[in-house]
């Protein structure tokens, strides 16, 4: 996706050969316009999946989330890093450990809102090594739903979660792949648009 993959370039900073800052569109500022074109691609690339319910993480998968989700004509699940008072009984619960806040959290999503005649499609900003993938997963699995695919706004594809994932089987759609960070340069994958080939 041309018009991501220049924001990167262009607004993003390898702060090192492992962590990619894009606070300036994606992770703290929210560039609208950016993430409307992503719910788009989103949308193009799973239409013909049947979604019912989009799964993704607060808080920075919230935003392509909800485009996503305005264009697919779906609610937006998210699920949620800390438990409010609200939020007590029927809960579905899973771990994911955050690599670059050093931390596991514990999340959690009402089953009142995702279950068995549900389709899913999981969406998130980052895919690294898999963790917070797998822990939607997770989830939408107690729920007895389906999951149509994943889709991420940034891959990096040096690291291994997104070849774990399509290797059990999961359709992975990552909007941008980032083939590596070193010296502080982005590049990116070489490979055609909307390929889905684990290069």
């Amino acid at each position: 996706m041309d018009i991501l993959k220049e924001k990167i370039l262009t607004e993003g900073i390898a702060l090192s050969e492992t962590v990619l800052k894009v606070d300036n569109f994606l992770n703290h500022q929210v560039d609208p316009s950016l993430m409307h074109e992503i719910g788009r691609e989103f949308q193009n690339r799973f239409e013909e999946k049947g979604i019912t319910k989009i799964l993704t993480l607060e808080s920075s998968g919230i935003a392509p989330s909800v485009m996503a989700g305005l264009l697919m004509g779906v609610p937006v699940i998210f699920a949620r890093k800390r438990q409010s008072l609200t939020l007590t009984d029927g809960l579905l619960t899973s771990e994911v450990y955050s690599y670059t806040k050093q931390e596991i959290n514990k999340v959690c999503v009402a089953h009142k809102f995702i279950g068995e005649d549900d389709t899913v499609l999981i969406i998130d900003d980052f895919l690294a090594n898999g963790k917070a993938a797998e822990a939607l997963i997770h989830l939408a699995d107690q729920a007895g739903a389906e999951i149509a695919g994943i889709g991420i706004v940034i891959e990096k594809a040096f690291q291994e979660g997104g070849s774990a994932l399509r290797e059990k089987g999961y359709h992975v759609e990552s909007l941008a792949r980032i083939a590596n960070l070193e010296a502080g340069k982005i590049e990116f994958v070489k490979e055609k648009e909307h390929s889905n080939a684990d290069v």
